[in-house]
């Protein structure tokens, strides 16, 4: 597994499952076409592009451009990377028929395909691989965002006064606040 800097920018949950086998670093979701109507999920791309950089790693195909491009309309360049899969055809292990124009996408590929893919993109990558997070998940519960009566309203308050989404899991809210440490 690598560690890199950047924060990856997938598609969907099996892209980012895909990736989190051998990428150490923040991976956030698009929800596919979600992107072009959610000003919070843009919002929170930005600001973590300005804080760590983005790579973005879409599907080969139409779509996967298409969210690319939204991306690149809404970001400044300099904080944006660009990695591109190779156009493979097959179908996904989940799937039953192939996609629409017969390629495999993020989730379909290997994960020497993705390094490579990340390392031509020119990520970086962190040579002393090391766990830095202050929090701990109990730190979570002590602050009253996670197991308590009211956790769920203090989670929402906190995502809000920090500009972040608020569909973004306690786990992803744990991980960002991890990564902003670093």
């Amino acid at each position: 597994m690598i560690k890199i800097k950047e924060i990856i920018v997938v598609e969907g949950k099996y892209d980012s499952a895909a990736v989190k086998q051998y990428i150490d670093t923040i991976v956030i979701e698009t929800g596919g076409f979600r992107i072009f109507k959610d000003n919070d999920l843009m919002n929170t791309l930005r600001l973590l592009a300005e804080r760590r950089g983005i790579v973005i790693l879409t599907d080969g195909d139409k779509a996967g451009f298409l969210i690319r491009n939204k991306i690149l309309s809404f970001i400044d360049k300099k904080y944006i990377k660009n990695a591109y899969i190779p156009d493979i055809h097959g179908t996904e292990r989940r799937k039953r028929e192939p996609s629409k124009e017969g390629l495999l996408g993020v989730e379909g590929m290997s994960g020497e395909i993705i390094v490579d893919a990340l390392k031509k993109a020119g990520v970086s990558i962190e040579d002393n691989v090391y766990e830095k997070h202050i929090l701990k998940k109990s730190d979570f519960y002590e602050m009253g965002l996670y197991g308590r009566k009211d956790s769920e309203k203090k989670r929402l308050e906190l995502k809000k006064s920090l500009g972040l989404p608020k569909y973004l899991s306690t786990n992803k809210l744990f991980e960002l606040l991890c990564n902003f440490q670093d």
